[in-house]
């Protein structure tokens, strides 16, 4: 792969610049981080990484709300333009397994600052697209580059002083899932007003912009490991057998996944129909009571540094069993009163969803620090299958069932996360 073989050329310099003392570094050649994280780390810098997480993942969902206008434009099918966003998610599902256990290998610096470039470049190729078929492969780059999301939480947990990791991390998850929540009211508000391509040639200016900032303001990252790129990704294998924690947390944030995918990719079909009737624009209304509940992400890591992740994961999943539950009863109610309980339910849900994942990374970056991007690797993807499995399942259920089914669906997985954390092993484990 070109990526990897750019990130191999640089590596030497990396190397050499993470042995260098800090007080030898010259503004081109920043500090270099310690394994063991920072004594501090600056609000600024903290800003930095939270904000290049959230614009990065953002990439991914900008699509979704402009398939229509995309297609009228291009001349394409809706059959044809619905590649866009699945290439998208193919690509960051494949970056995820493929390309973030470099973070271990080389200096997390260079591959952030090139996967930027990179989602930069891409974006801006989507903006001036002439037809599908390079939309399409621009759309699986941009899935590729964007998962610097997952090499800046990584770097995150390596900056942060050990009793402040779940606190620092949150932070960063907090612009992260902003970044998830936020894109597609964006990007709908973007595209009817300046039309798609202003989003997606928007959409690269900030990266831009943000890797720019990232170059000035980043640390580099002294590699962890010497493995080769084979046995980094057979290593996946081998710290899935040896840490049941890691285990643990990747099948039930899975499982919370799965819940969390089918209530938001079937929300704008329910909506549309009897008796609410309501446009996409309520849909995206929905995202913003979910990124409220986002917010409690610094908060989730706050916790987990006082009291424990595992703890956390408990209250998490315990929060989006209940959330989830609370909307069987819709159906009885009347409309407008439906309307504000799936708010609430997405604010709470949203919340334990985030809670439990900034306490999940919390334990599994805790469990080898040499190997941090290898095990947000293998949390992320098995979180992943869990969406994807959630989106078809849910589509399914709605179909055939309708909507309380869907619920009963979100309801069981949540459920089935909480005995994950109770089982004697997970409450024990850190």
């Amino acid at each position: 792969m070109s990526f990897i073989r750019a990130v191999h050329e640089t590596a030497e310099d990396g190397l050499e610049a993470a042995t260098a003392p800090a007080a030898m570094a010259r503004p081109s050649q920043p500090a270099t981080a310690s394994l063991g994280g920072s004594e501090s780390l600056s609000g600024g810098l903290r800003l930095l990484l939270a904000a290049s997480a959230g614009l990065s993942v953002a990439s991914l969902y900008y699509s979704q709300p402009m398939l229509g206008v995309m297609g009228a434009n291009l001349g394409a099918s809706d059959t044809a333009v619905g590649f866009v966003p699945t290439l998208t998610q193919l690509g960051y599902a494949l970056g995820i397994l493929l390309l973030a256990p470099l973070g271990d290998r080389f200096d997390r610096r260079r591959i952030i600052l090139l996967k930027a470039a990179g989602l930069s470049v891409a974006l801006l190729l989507g903006g001036l697209a002439p037809g599908i078929g390079l939309l399409w492969a621009v759309s699986f780059a941009v899935g590729l580059a964007a998962t610097m999301a997952q090499d800046l939480v990584p770097a995150a947990a390596a900056l942060a002083p050990e009793g402040q990791r779940g606190k620092v991390v949150g932070s960063v998850m907090t612009g992260l899932l902003l970044g998830i929540l936020l894109s597609r009211v964006v990007s709908g508000v973007v595209a009817e007003h300046l039309g798609w391509r202003a989003m997606y040639l928007s959409a690269a200016a900030s990266v831009a912009f943000i890797g720019v900032v990232a170059w000035r303001g980043l640390p580099r990252f002294r590699p962890t490991s010497t493995l080769t790129y084979g046995a980094l990704l057979g290593s996946l294998a081998s710290l899935w057998r040896e840490h049941g924690a890691l285990r643990r947390a990747a099948l039930a944030q899975g499982l919370l996944s799965v819940g969390f995918s089918a209530f938001w990719s079937t929300l704008a079909v329910m909506l549309h129909g009897a008796p609410f009737h309501l446009g996409s624009g309520a849909a995206g209304a929905f995202g913003l009571a979910g990124a409220a509940g986002a917010l409690g992400a610094p908060v989730a890591g706050r916790l987990a540094d006082r009291f424990g992740p595992s703890v956390v994961t408990r209250l998490g999943t315990g929060l989006t069993a209940v959330s989830f539950a609370t909307m069987l009863v819709s159906p009885w109610l009347e409309p407008g009163f439906r309307l504000w309980l799936l708010a609430a339910s997405a604010i709470g849900f949203d919340l334990g969803v985030q809670m439990t994942l900034v306490a999940h990374q919390t334990i599994v970056f805790g469990l080898e620090p040499a190997a941090r991007s290898r095990l947000n690797a293998v949390l992320f993807v098995c979180m992943f299958i869990g969406m994807s499995l959630g989106a078809a399942s849910g589509s399914l259920v709605l179909a055939r069932w309708g909507w309380v089914a869907v619920t009963l669906l979100a309801t069981a997985s949540a459920l089935a996360a909480l005995l994950v954390r109770l089982l004697p092993g997970a409450r024990t484990a850190r």
